[in-house]
């Protein structure tokens, strides 16, 4: 089945429902569920734990940069690739207050933003990243075991 009619009367011929991937892992002893749906205009990717789902952000992946020709830049490899691309930021619309949350969720956003510029350098919609972490902990192995569920949805 097809969505053939959008938004303002627009002929769209997009499939419906929208494109979803789901993984599930333990992380830590913690059942992680991991959600990815993308639509015509937004990514919207879900992490929870214990079914929490608290704290929502937003990135905005559509590249402003001149003369990049609405590509985003290739990350520069002899600087540490780990890092999320610098011209993203993540914003908090919903949550995130307890002390710890903000920042760590930020820090997920902008990682996983920036692996689908990565893989997708024409990518302009808007990444909804819901997130229900059980800890706000910056532990190592529980960042990038909840970033590879992520990678695996996306």
């Amino acid at each position: 089945m097809t969505d053939t009619l959008g938004l303002n009367g627009l002929n769209l011929d997009l499939p419906f429902p929208a494109a979803t991937n789901q993984v599930s892992g333990d992380i830590k002893g913690v059942r992680t569920d991991v959600m990815a749906v993308k639509f015509s205009d937004k990514i919207m990717i879900t992490i929870s734990q214990k079914g929490r789902l608290g704290h929502w952000l937003h990135v905005p992946l559509e590249n402003k940069n001149p003369g990049t020709e609405g590509q985003h830049r290739a990350p520069d490899f002899t600087d540490d690739g780990l890092l999320p691309l610098s011209e993203l930021t993540a914003t908090s619309i919903l949550g995130g207050r307890v002390p710890g949350h903000e920042i760590i969720g930020q820090l997920y956003a902008r990682q996983i933003a920036s692996a689908i510029v990565t893989k997708s350098p024409n990518e302009n919609r808007l990444l909804v990243l819901g997130l229900g972490l059980e800890t706000a902990e910056a532990d190592r192995d529980v960042f990038f075991a909840v970033i590879d569920l992520a990678l695996q949805c996306i």
